[in-house]
């Protein structure tokens, strides 16, 4: 290990808080990435059920008017 303690590798040699600040803001990043990613997920299997409410609706009064 090129490190002599656990406080040599936390500091890095004086880069430690921009090794360690980077690594937050990737996980911040792909945090965010993943949390939009199953709100849009969610927001899409809702309105697909919507639209497939509706189609059903509209061929159910569809069937209705033509008997």
């Amino acid at each position: 290990m090129p490190f002599d303690s656990f406080q040599d590798f936390i500091i890095m040699g004086g880069y430690g808080l921009y090794v360690w600040l980077s690594f937050f803001l990737s996980f911040v990043v792909i945090a965010l990435v993943a949390l939009e990613t199953a709100i849009a997920r969610k927001s899409l299997r809702k309105k697909s059920q919507q639209l497939q409410n509706r189609q059903q609706r509209l061929a159910k009064r569809q069937r209705s008017v033509s008997q």
